[in-house]
């Protein structure tokens, strides 16, 4: 059901030209510090979105060393620099690039970075190590240490530096996820399942790989003890693509492999990561609709086990990575009011101290493990990622690989406002070359999750298209997302789409009031839980003129038996469906059909497991069975992200398209 979108040429070449550009953006998907803090990886990708494109590894030292590309195709680090370093008069690149190469990880020493890289063996990671800056004693510093067939990830060097682990899916040739593209089923479904466990490689003999953790056991994230004899694992037994929502922290022996339950959390956790003196294991702990998607507060638990305590009680925002200080203390990448901040707080949950806060968005957030260093990317409305690094709360830029590109669309303002009892935060971004004597139309851009935000950050896909083709664009961030504390976060639990609607629309009178909206030529989109909102918001309210629902879901009930994810609704409705039907029909839109009269476009991947695509057909089959104008856009091949280019770019022509057509005066 992929056709041509119909649009003028000059519109079609307005929007290629706005996406040719963000094409251009460099995304960073990692950094990591030497444990000392004079040196600093990163992962750069040479797509904006990072997903399964290629990537570049770099190096730099401190604060203003030439950076230097690391790569398994070479013996030994280039002094190349990264785009927008070196002289003005030319930048060298390397050459075309097709690798993909990341997971970067530094020996305890600081003189050898370990990595994952597919040089010779495109789709198939391997692990690698290169020694940098000291010269090899003899031979090639580059070692491949690895010749599996099956799924690497997050390599972490021992403390004493004489052993790697990874993570290892033995044999799969599908990235681990529920937003990739769904295998087709075949035979007896659920026979297989692909467990993600703790493996262990030497250094210092190649092809050594040992897997450690429990073969039923499927380890999400994980972390050496400080003396190297255990790993503290969030993981969970049973499918790992279904069961992240009730997944344990577990302590793992690194010689036997003996598993032990410490803590059965009441939600969620992520991001397990083991104290220097070997005595608390810290989490991000809240509820969470995604896995990878982190927010909430931060619990320490007892190593050897026992209760678990929050070291940040009432936290104004959600904690979204966490690491330990060499002083004992927790730093803590925070989420708040529509900031990012870095904060310090101490384990038994005492005042904290912000060292930095601005209105940027911060990611790929790494520190020292000796000393007072921080690293990340950070971004804004206004400025496009690059790495930033150096002591906490006074780190500089490390790279200017994006600094030349110039926004497409206007200023970006934060808008608080009043809805029930809550204070809601979102953002309104203004159409370019605004003009404040004529009125624009808007479209509300709800986002996924719910446990989500819209943060500070360059702006992709139609938060970019659409401002730059004359639209305001408000992004608001209702209850049930991040960034305003735990218990916003879980507002929304059991009421799905009742009060976070009310406070969409009360975002929506906020943004007219502060700027020359017209009322009457109001849009809704959104993606995932987005997706869901606005299939929603058109059976509750006819204040939408036109919607585009991407991935959504319309009836609670269905998808419940489609999904393979079913286990992340258990927290949020209270039971499953078999055993309180009724919660899942009364926030379901088909319940509500009938009162649907906005045009909706619909849009589906064939081979999304998070949302699957009758959902979709549910919908769109039943506003045209009511006489509602929408179509229904198929995307093969796709699972619940849209990966491929040509399919993203048909994405942002229709829905322009879209709105262009319900919108107009």
């Amino acid at each position: 059901m992929l056709g041509v979108v119909a649009a003028t040429a000059q519109q079609r070449r307005s929007i290629d030209s706005v996406l040719d550009t963000l094409d251009t953006v460099h995304a960073f998907q990692e950094t990591a510090l030497s444990p000392d803090g004079t040196r600093v990886a990163w992962v750069e990708d040479l797509t904006p979105s990072g997903d399964a494109g290629p990537s570049l590894i770099y190096v730099r030292e401190l604060p203003n060393g030439e950076p230097r590309l690391v790569s398994a195709q070479t013996s030994r680090p280039s002094n190349i620099p990264a785009r927008g370093q070196g002289s003005a008069s030319g930048v060298r690149r390397p050459a075309p690039n097709t690798l993909h190469e990341h997971g970067i990880a530094w020996s305890p020493d600081g003189r050898t970075l370990a990595f994952l890289s597919d040089a010779g063996s495109p789709g198939q990671l391997q692990l690698y190590t290169i020694r940098l800056w000291l010269p090899p004693s003899g031979g090639s510093p580059l070692r491949k240490l690895t010749n599996v067939k099956g799924q690497l990830d997050h390599p972490r060097w021992s403390p004493e530096g004489k052993r790697i682990a990874v993570l290892y899916v033995a044999g799969s040739a599908q990235a681990t996820g529920a937003l990739v593209a769904y295998k087709p089923d075949a035979g007896v479904v659920g026979d297989v399942v692909e467990e993600q466990r703790i493996a262990i490689v030497d250094p210092a003999k190649p092809n050594s790989l040992r897997e450690v953790s429990p073969a039923n056991l499927f380890v999400y994230d994980y972390d050496w003890s400080p003396d190297g004899t255990r790993f503290a694992a969030e993981a969970v037994e049973g499918s790992g693509t279904n069961n992240y929502w009730i997944a344990r922290l577990y302590t793992i022996r690194a010689d036997t492999g003996e598993a032990k339950s410490i803590w059965k959390p009441p939600l969620q956790i992520a991001a397990p990561r083991w104290s220097p003196d070997g005595r608390w294991i810290a989490v991000i702990h809240g509820i969470m609709s995604d896995e990878g998607s982190n927010g909430g507060d931060v619990f320490v638990v007892p190593a050897a086990g026992g209760e678990a305590h929050n070291a940040t009680p009432g936290l104004e925002g959600s904690a979204r990575s966490i690491a330990w200080r060499s002083a004992g203390d927790i730093l803590i990448n925070e989420n708040v009011d529509g900031t990012s901040a870095l904060v310090s707080a101490g384990v038994a949950g005492g005042p904290r101290t912000t060292l930095w806060s601005a209105a940027q968005h911060v990611t790929a957030f790494s520190s020292a493990s000796k000393t007072d260093a921080v690293a990340g990317v950070v971004q804004s409305f206004s400025e496009a990622p690059d790495v930033y690094a150096g002591p906490a709360g006074h780190w500089t830029r490390q790279t200017n690989v994006n600094s030349s590109i110039a926004p497409m669309w206007g200023e970006a303002k934060s808008l608080h406002w009043t809805s029930d009892t809550h204070q809601v935060q979102g953002w309104l971004v203004y159409p370019a070359n605004y003009d404040a004597s004529r009125k624009y139309p808007m479209v509300v851009s709800v986002h996924g999750g719910p446990s989500s935000a819209h943060f500070p950050a360059w702006p992709r896909v139609w938060q970019a298209v659409l401002p730059s083709q004359g639209y305001f664009v408000l992004l608001p961030n209702p209850r049930g997302s991040y960034g305003a504390g735990e218990a916003f976060t879980q507002a929304n639990v059991k009421d799905f789409g009742y009060g976070d609607l009310r406070d969409i629309l009360a975002g929506i009178d906020a943004a007219v009031r502060e700027a020359p909206i017209d009322p009457e030529r109001v849009g809704i989109t959104g993606w995932s839980y987005g997706g869901y909102m606005t299939m929603w918001a058109v059976t509750q309210t006819n204040r939408f003129r036109a919607a585009v629902a991407g991935a959504g879901i319309v009836n609670w009930q269905s998808y419940y038996g489609q999904n393979r994810i079913d286990t992340w609704m258990l927290p949020f409705f209270g039971a499953s469906l078999y055993d309180d039907p009724e919660i899942y029909a009364g926030s379901s839109p088909i319940t509500f059909i009938k009162q649907a009269k906005t045009p909706t476009l619909v849009l589906h991947g064939d081979r999304d497991s998070e949302v699957p695509t009758p959902q979709g057909y549910e919908f769109w089959h039943a506003l045209k069975a009511l006489g509602v104008p929408t179509e229904l856009v198929i995307y093969p091949d796709e699972g619940h992200f849209i990966a491929k280019p040509e399919h993203q770019r048909d994405i942002e022509r229709r829905l322009v398209a879209w709105f262009e057509k319900w919108l107009a005066r």
